[in-house]
């Protein structure tokens, strides 16, 4: 149950990246979540709404897991690792906050779910 509490609020974190990706990269909020300039935010924004597309993309596997119940023990596993790995290129890219963002929750819940709580 707690584990797929945790599945769950890694989905949310997800949609909400891809949200801050593909809606919200262009404009003051973005800039502020991202740190990034006007002119750079301008020049990358069809490059992050492809990450964002991603992004959606292991956040809906999650929700197909949480979906299938029991069954779906596997692909949450899957898309959990997916997000931890993730979360590991993009802390030695692009900076430490993602790995705190993305690989600490998805971590946690793996380690819950792995457990039967």
């Amino acid at each position: 149950m707690v584990g797929n509490i945790l599945v769950g609020l890694v989905a949310l974190i997800h949609l909400y990246i891809v949200y801050l990706e593909m809606v919200l990269w262009d404009t003051p909020r973005g800039h502020k979540a991202f740190s990034l300039t006007p002119e750079f935010a301008s020049a990358s924004k069809v490059l992050a709404a492809n990450q964002g597309l991603y992004n959606g993309f292991l956040a809906a596997g999650l929700i197909w897991g949480l979906y299938l119940g029991e069954a779906g023990f596997q692909i949450k596993v899957f898309f959990l690792l997916c997000v931890a790995i993730a979360g590991l290129y993009g802390a030695a890219t692009v900076g430490r906050k993602i790995l705190f963002i993305q690989t600490v929750p998805s971590v946690l819940a793996l380690i819950v779910l792995w457990l039967g709580w």
